[in-house]
């Protein structure tokens, strides 16, 4: 981190498109509810414990009739705008929390912000005046400009949906950092989004899609920070679509006013296709709610360490059991149609839960086995064709 950091610092100030912003003594009015969306979005990003006191600031540019405000960890960065009535175009930057927690106490209505000596910002709004002490504009890292000849236009309900339904199934684990990112694929016709952890693999394809400018197929990682960003973005906003391009260090997010960047994620992402499952035969069909309902009871008896469940499929019946020599044990039993050889397979219960919190808890599920030492696949029973989702589980020894 450091190397990056004391580089960022440096740069800026010698920077030519830092010297091109506006640097005057800015002075606008903007309102409340405007502002506060904004800084709303943006103040997520902002670093919380950083060794770089500039990081903990949102950057505040004032041209025409328009707000720019800018955060960044130097690992992610957002800008966002709203308009304003500007009288002196200029630059300041504001302690992003303190600001935050101020604005959403003030009243509606009309704030003035102006930046004043020493780096000091006065804010005034109805009989309310605050002077909260500001940093050099010139200390604030440059945000790369978003690239716009190479970017794809992606739709905003499937992305939504893509990251919805694989986000969870990232690794936690630092160590293992390809892992901790979901794998985009774009190809001219379709898009798909691939997340594991090395015990579960989630994989959603949506078919269909015209994405212009993609020819042959186009992989890129995006790491979980970016991506639960993307989610909270995708989840205000009223595009229809969204811009995405990349250069060698960074991905490029544009939605709506806003653009994201993330730094890229480094390294080879798992073949992934090794391990999706082609000869599981056995299967059975659940109702989801069903299924939840009685992982969740079984789970609460499951030893609390691995939270193993066990799945057992005989004539026309899916038992879940588990115990633990603490808690003591329990069984559900849900009659469904099954004809195969009867079959034990263990899982952990909250992998389980966590697809069937993704799909909605309604509907129906499939479950379909090979063996008990063989990984599981679960998918929802539904009739969409243009979007094809399945979640792989390896087993668990009980």
């Amino acid at each position: 981190m450091t190397t990056a950091t004391t580089s960022a610092t440096q740069e800026t100030p010698m920077d030519e498109t830092a010297a091109a912003a506006p640097t005057g003594n800015l002075e606008i009015t903007v309102s409340r509810a405007e502002l506060l969306r904004e800084l709303t979005a943006a103040q997520s990003v902002v670093e919380r414990k950083t060794t770089i006191p500039i990081l903990s600031n949102f950057l505040f540019e004032a041209d025409g009739d328009k707000l720019t405000i800018t955060a960044t960890d130097l690992d992610q960065s957002l800008r966002t705008s709203c308009t304003a009535k500007v009288k002196k175009a200029g630059a300041c930057t504001i302690p992003a929390r303190k600001l935050y927690d101020y604005i959403k106490l003030l009243p509606e209505g009309d704030i003035s912000i102006k930046l004043m000596d020493n780096h000091w910002v006065q804010i005034r709004a109805g009989r309310s005046n605050t002077k909260m002490v500001g940093m050099a504009r010139a200390n604030f890292p440059q945000v790369p400009e978003f690239p716009a000849s190479s970017a794809v236009k992606i739709s905003v309900p499937s992305l939504k949906n893509m990251v919805s339904k694989t986000i969870f199934a990232i690794s936690n684990e630092e160590s293992r950092y390809t892992l901790n990112g979901a794998l985009l694929v774009l190809k001219a016709e379709s898009m798909a989004m691939v997340a594991t952890d090395g015990h579960r693999l989630a994989h959603i394809e949506k078919l269909g899609e015209t994405l212009e400018g993609i020819s042959g197929e186009k992989k890129t990682l995006i790491p979980r920070k970016a991506l639960a960003e993307i989610s909270g973005l995708l989840g205000s906003t009223e595009a229809e679509s969204l811009e995405f391009a990349d250069d060698d260090q960074t991905l490029f997010f544009k939605i709506g006013g806003r653009v994201l960047t993330s730094r890229k994620l480094t390294g080879q992402f798992p073949n992934y296709e090794a391990v999706l499952p082609r000869d599981n035969t056995k299967f059975v069909i659940v109702r989801s709610e069903d299924l939840m309902g009685s992982i969740q009871r079984v789970a609460q008896f499951a030893d609390e360490r691995s939270g193993a469940i066990k799945i057992r499929l005989e004539q026309n019946e899916l038992k879940l059991s588990s115990s633990s020599t603490d808690a003591g044990e329990s069984e559900d039993t849900i009659e469904t149609p099954y004809n195969y050889d009867p079959l034990v397979v263990g899982f952990n219960s909250q992998y389980l839960i966590d697809f069937l919190k993704a799909i909605g808890n309604t509907g129906e599920v499939r479950l379909e086995f090979k063996d008990a030492q063989s990984a599981g696949q679960m998918r929802p029973e539904d009739a969409n064709e243009d979007v094809k989702y399945r979640y792989i589980l390896m087993p668990m020894r009980i």
